[in-house]
């Protein structure tokens, strides 16, 4: 028995000795990053929902983290990706106005520009190493589930997960996270133990709606890599697939189109004339929204299956200077038509 004391004694020694002496405590992390999370307020035009083709606003919810002091904040894509207004919602209570300047919504994250002077209190966020990050090491998030501000839940990296390609030389990653994720929470940010950004929260999947224990996270990589590095063109559109059966529904002259779903005001979508739908309609347990164009091409590049011929639309998009031409080709009223524009700032 006093050996086995001895051997415990000495164990503790050693862990206390081998602990790093700066290691912060969870408030203390919590205090440290909570003024670079921010609540994402959007107004999108929608469909009522009683009486097809009434358009009203409806307001929308997420979050978001600053990430520099110029006033960029990532965020969710489907939180933003189609709005008429977004408005940044800091510490203090104040509201300014952003815009997107850059969005991948397969990836579902989009980057921010905030439009005015940020709050005195308001901090950056350091973006981490996701790579480095492991299955079972402890997160945190900071968000607004419900539109409650700044709430923390804490969890683990449950998995890592990786999709089809989605750029030459890039996959689609995904953290699984046990920590609580609720409506609100989309788009926050996911903290390692040194404060660092390692992911942005996207959905979860749940039988009820709410959480139950699987969310998904894009990893700060990803983000890095399509808002940064490359900065994927933001078009303001939100778009359905239609292949297969579903293409033969709408009677397609060809094997692949984008249904138009919601359409943001003043985007380059807007502004070339795209036609959003008007109507709900459930198609073989689809629910779309129908009315609208079917977009079959952009800048000559066909729509295919396989969605190679997508990320090619949106890079050569992305590297169109001010000024040059976008064309899309439509199905609109039974007829296929050219819709023109010039590539805005």
């Amino acid at each position: 028995m006093r050996r086995l004391l001895l051997n415990a004694l000495a164990l503790t020694y050693l862990l206390s000795t081998f602990a790093p002496a700066n290691a912060e405590t969870l408030p203390q992390l919590f205090k440290k990053v909570k003024d670079s999370v921010v609540i994402v307020r959007t107004v999108q035009t929608g469909i009522a929902p009683e009486g097809q083709g009434q358009l009203i606003s409806m307001d929308g919810l997420g979050s978001g983290v600053i990430i520099a002091s110029d006033g960029k904040i990532l965020t969710a894509a489907h939180v933003v990706q189609a709005a008429d207004r977004v408005g940044v919602e800091f510490p203090d209570g104040r509201l300014l106005p952003a815009k997107v300047i850059a969005s991948e919504p397969a990836a579902d994250v989009s980057l921010l520009q905030v439009e005015g002077v940020l709050p005195q209190t308001a901090v950056a966020a350091a973006l981490g190493n996701s790579d480095g990050v492991e299955v079972g090491e402890q997160i945190f998030i900071v968000g607004a589930p419900f539109g409650i501000s700044h709430t923390l839940t804490v969890g683990h990296i449950s998995a890592r997960h990786t999709r089809a390609l989605l750029y030459a030389g890039f996959q689609m990653e995904l953290f699984q996270t046990d920590a609580a994720i609720n409506q609100g929470n989309s788009g926050g940010p996911m903290f390692n133990l040194s404060g660092q950004v390692v992911g942005i929260v996207s959905h979860i999947i749940s039988r009820t709606g709410a959480f139950e224990g699987l969310g998904f996270v894009v990893t700060a990589n990803m983000a890095r890599r399509l808002l940064l590095e490359k900065k994927t063109f933001w078009s303001g559109l939100e778009g359905y697939l239609l292949v297969g059966e579903l293409a033969k529904v709408f009677n397609l002259p060809q094997p692949v189109g984008m249904l138009v779903q919601r359409v943001a005001a003043r985007s380059p979508a807007d502004l070339i004339g795209l036609r959003p739908g008007t109507m709900k309609a459930t198609i073989a347990d689809h629910t779309l929204l129908v009315g609208g164009d079917i977009i079959f091409a952009v800048q000559g590049i066909e729509l295919q299956e396989d969605g190679k011929s997508r990320q090619e639309i949106l890079s050569t998009l992305s590297q169109l200077k001010v000024g040059e031409l976008i064309t899309v080709k439509v199905l609109r009223d039974g007829k296929i038509e050219e819709l023109r524009t010039l590539k805005i700032p």
